[in-house]
C-alpha cells in the first residue's frame, strides 16, 4: 500500500504514535509518505519506504494568520496524485480532517478517489473540538472521513457524547514498541542521578495545565520526606515555570530534575523506579504505556481512558484527580515494598505487552485493506 499520514510532528502523543505507525507499516513494505510542516521528531531512522513532504505556507502581509490548513490541503492533493498514494490517513482531528475532506473533494474533480481515516487523539475531541468555534467543522469533517477510530474506549465515548456523530467510530488502542523499552539500566547513570542509591522516580508530558505538573512536585516533595529519593522531570511547556518555582518554594531543587525533551527515553526510563501521570484528562496515557514497557509501576488519576492502560492494584494506582494525598500513599506503598516494587514491575511490562505494536499495527492494515 502506498499510505499518506497527516500528522503534527511534535512530542505529544498523537505525532509519536503517527510516527511509530507509519515507520511500522515501512517496515512491513507499505510506503508511507508523512505530510506535515516539519519532520515529526520521532522520524529519527533511514527507510527506504518513508517519505517525507514539507507543507510549506508562504507569507503575505495580507493574512495576520497564514492559511495552513489551505496549504496543507493543497499539498495533500499534490503529494497523493504525483505519488499514486492508496489513501490519507490523518491523526488528530483539527485541521487534519477537515483538509483532508477538501483535498479529497479536489482529487474527486481530477477523477481520483482518495479513502481518508481519522483517528482521534483526545484534545482534539475534549477541549479544542469543543469550542463553539471549531465544533460545526469538527463534527462535518469527522462525518465525511470513510473511516474513524479512537485511542480508546473512553474517546470514543466523550467523542459520541460532544458530537453528533453519525458513524461508528472504531477503538484501536495507542501501542509502543515494547522491545525498544526493554534496555538494561546503565549504573554509571544511574549513580548520577541518585548517587546514594535513592530511589527515582519519573515524569514526562508537554507540561500543559492539563497535566497537572503541580500536583506530581508536590507528591514527590511528599514522598521525599518519608524515604530518600530522586525525581526526573522530562518534557516542557507552559507549566515548566510554576513547576521550577513551586520546587524552590519546597526546597526541594537539590533532588528534582527538569531535563526537558528528550527523544531518547528509553535510557531514561531504564533506571527509573516510578512513573507519576496526576492528570485532569488523558486520552489514553501513552506516556504511562511507555514507561509499563520499560517495567515501570504507574502511579495516576483514574481520568479518560488511563484506566484502560494502568490497571488498578496490579500495574500501579489510580487516584481522583487532586488527590495527592492518595497518590503518595499509593506510591509509598510500592517503593517501600521491594517484593511488591518487583511484582507489579513484571505486572506493567505484562500489561504493555497487550498494546505491543505487532499486536496493534495489524488492525490498522485490516482496516485500510476494507477501502482498497
Amino acid at each position: 500500500m502506498r499510505i499518506g499520514i497527516v500528522c503534527y510532528p511534535t512530542f505529544g502523543g498523537s505525532g509519536v504514535l503517527a510516527t511509530e505507525l507509519g515507520k511500522a507499516l515501512a517496515d512491513k513494505d507499505h510506503q508511507v509518505h508523512f505530510i506535515t510542516y516539519q519532520q515529526p521528531v520521532r522520524l529519527n531512522v533511514f527507510n527506504a519506504n518513508i517519505f517525507y513532504h514539507e507543507v510549506r505556507v508562504p507569507t503575505y502581509p495580507l493574512f495576520d494568520y497564514p492559511p495552513y490548513e489551505t496549504a496543507l490541503a493543497s499539498t495533500m492533493v499534490d503529494v497523493v496524485a504525483n505519488n499514486g498514494l492508496d489513501l490519507l490517513h490523518v491523526h488528530y482531528a483539527i485541521p487534519h480532517a477537515s483538509a483532508a475532506y477538501m483535498a479529497k473533494k479536489i482529487l474527486e474533480k481530477q477523477g481520483k478517489r482518495i479513502p481518508v481515516i481519522t483517528t482521534l487523539h483526545g484534545t482534539d475531541i475534549t477541549l479544542v473540538g469543543k469550542d463553539k468555534t471549531y465544533a460545526p467543522v469538527v463534527t462535518f469533517s469527522i462525518n465525511e472521513s470513510d473511516a474513524i477510530t479512537a485511542v480508546s474506549g473512553n474517546l470514543k465515548d466523550e467523542t459520541y457524547r460532544f458530537f453528533a456523530i453519525e458513524k461508528e467510530i472504531e477503538v484501536i488502542h495507542n501501542f509502543v514498541d515494547v522491545s525498544r523499552f526493554q534496555k538494561k539500566p546503565i549504573d554509571a547513570f544511574r549513580k548520577v542521578i541518585a548517587p546514594e542509591g535513592e530511589c527515582i522516580l519519573l515524569h514526562a508530558s508537554n507540561f500543559r495545565s492539563v497535566k497537572r505538573v503541580q500536583d506530581a512536585v508536590r507528591i514527590f516533595a511528599a514522598i521525599n520526606k518519608q524515604i530518600p529519593s530522586k525525581m526526573l522531570f522530562v518534557g516542557d511547556g507552559p507549566e515548566r515555570p510554576g513547576a521550577e518555582s513551586l520546587c524552590r518554594e519546597l526546597g526541594i531543587c537539590n533532588d528534582l530534575r527538569f531535563v526537558g525533551k528528550q527523544e531518547q527515553m528509553e535510557e531514561i526510563m531504564a533506571i527509573s523506579d516510578l512513573f507519576v501521570l496526576p492528570s485532569a484528562y488523558e486520552s489514553f496515557g501513552l506516556a504511562a504505556l511507555e514507561a509499563m514497557a520499560a517495567s515501570i509501576p504507574v502511579i495516576s488519576t483514574n481520568a479518560g481512558g488511563l484506566p484502560e492502560v494502568n490497571i488498578q492494584g496490579i500495574t500501579g494506582y489510580l487516584s481522583d484527580v487532586g488527590d495527592i494525598a492518595g497518590m503518595t500513599a499509593n506510591a509509598l506503598s510500592i517503593l517501600t515494598d521491594p517484593d511488591k516494587l518487583k511484582q507489579f514491575k513484571e505486572n506493567a511490562l505484562h500489561q504493555a505487552q497487550q498494546f505491543d505494536i505487532h499486536n496493534i499495527v495489524p488492525k490498522y492494515e485490516e482496516l485500510y485493506n476494507r477501502f482498497l
